[in-house]
Order: structure tokens, then sequence, then C-alpha cells
């Protein structure tokens, strides 16, 4: 499955499980793509979400480009479907995403794009901004696979970080978020890292991998791009996998994107 795919799913840490030395987010993606073993992070708690700045808040056109691809242990093992995705280098593709508010209780309340945010500083302080999961994956899975390649994206009502997307012939692509951490080294920049178990389920057979997902957001002020993200997605063989022990919490496939977010003039309410 493609990596930028994984995106998709996962563009979704809470303060509480971002216990990291100051930097080691920052650390982490300085090294790419010398990555020889998974990020030490903290376990998710089921009812917590990713926390995002309050300048993530909005609806927002986002333009993704696949720029770099590596297989760390070819030529002895590559992933099905690496070269495939080559086709996809330097090739943007966009889409449209947007982060919420949300009070105490989880409940979402009206969000604001980012022109108003200033205004709206005071209600954003009782806010905590996290992604709209289900119209965000639905977006970016049918910008990548095709309108009717992605019938729908569920959120678990009792956990936010277990995601169901639902494709043509009875087959499903479960997401459960279960490690994350996030660092906010400045104001203008925000790192996240989360894993994932993933499940595809068909008629025919279950496949089951796991993937790491580290962004960096940066806020750019005298930009006409409020925001630009690195994105890398990690992509590491379940214990199922029958070549599991050749790489053991190695990465067998990285991809590393380039982000774009510019703001629409869309705006979206919820009913309390």
């Amino acid at each position: 499955m493609r990596g930028f795919w994984v995106f998709c799913l996962v563009l979704l840490g809470f303060f509480w499980c971002a216990e990291v030395r100051a930097g080691t987010l920052n650390d982490r993606l300085s090294q790419f793509p010398n990555w020889d073993s998974k990020p030490a992070i903290s376990v998710v708690k089921a009812t917590e979400d990713l926390v995002y700045p309050d300048w993530m808040m909005g609806t927002w056109n986002v333009s993704s480009t696949l720029v770099e691809m590596v297989a760390p242990l070819a030529p002895d093992f590559v992933t099905p479907g690496f070269e495939g995705n080559r086709q996809f280098l330097d090739k943007p593709i966009t889409f449209l995403v947007r982060f919420v508010g949300v009070n105490q209780q989880q409940s979402p309340v009206k969000g604001y794009p980012f022109s108003q945010l200033k205004t709206q500083n005071s209600k954003l302080k009782t806010l905590k901004v996290v992604a709209d999961r289900s119209f965000n994956g639905l977006n970016i899975g049918r910008a990548v696979l095709g309108d009717r390649s992605v019938l729908s994206v569920n959120v678990d009502r009792d956990n936010p970080n277990r995601q169901v997307t639902y494709l043509p012939g009875e087959r499903q692509l479960i997401s459960l978020v279960t490690n994350r951490a996030t660092e906010q080294l400045n104001s203008n920049q925000f790192i996240s890292t989360e894993i994932s178990q993933q499940i595809f389920r068909s008629t025919a057979q279950v496949y089951l991998n796991e993937v790491e997902t580290t962004t960096v957001y940066q806020l750019q002020k005298a930009s006409n791009l409020p925001i630009t993200a690195e994105q890398i997605t990690a992509i590491y063989l379940s214990p199922q996998d029958p070549n599991y022990f050749i790489a053991i919490d190695k990465p067998v496939a990285l991809y590393r994107y380039h982000l774009e977010f510019s703001p629409t003039n869309a705006s979206y309410s919820y009913d309390n």
C-alpha cells in the first residue's frame, strides 16, 4: 500500500505523553534517513487525541508532494509496491483538511479560519485543537485513490485513536494509534510522532503492519503560505509477517513529503 495513503490515516498526542528530552523528535528528523529503530515514545490513552497548536485551527487546502523514498534494507529486502511508488515522486496531490476546537468533554464546537484566530484568541484558550479525522481521511483517501475508491471513514466515538476506512468489495482498513509524542521547541514550530497498528481486511485475507508518522509543522508568519510541514512515514513489518525477523523494529520503507497549507474561505460549524 502506498506510503502517502498512510498519511491520511494518521493526520489526525496529547501533551501528557510528550515526556521526551527537549529536541529528541527534532534530532530524529535531522537523522533521516538513517533510522535504524523505532522512537522511544509513550503509550497512548484510548480517550486522548493529538492536540495541535491553535494556529492549526481552520479549514485548509493542502498540497502534499512525495519528495524522497528510501528502502533501508535494499537490496536484501524491499517491500511490495515500493518501486511502483516512484511514479508519485515530485507530483503534488491536493486535498482539504480541517482542524476543530473541542471542549474538555471532547465535544466539537465552532471552528474558525486562520484569518479569524486573533479575534477569537480568548475563546481558543479554552479549547483543544484536534484534526477532524473522518473529514481528513475521506478527502485524502479519495484524492489519492479516486472518489469511488473510499466509501467512508469512521472514527470510534469512544476512542479517537481508532479509525476504520471502508473500501469497495467489503474491504476495511483499520488504524489504531498506539504510541505518541509531541514537541514544541518554540511558538512557531510543532513536531508530532505517532505509531499506528494497521490492519487491512478483505474477504480473502488479513494483512498487518506498523506505521510511524513524524511531522514538523512550521508557522510561516511572513509568507502567503501560513503553514508548511515536512512529514516522514516509516513502515515496519508486523510480527505476523514471515519476514519479520529480517527487520525487527527497523523501517523497511521510508517516505518523505513536503506539505503546504493555504487557508480557504470555507468556515464550518457543528451542532453541540
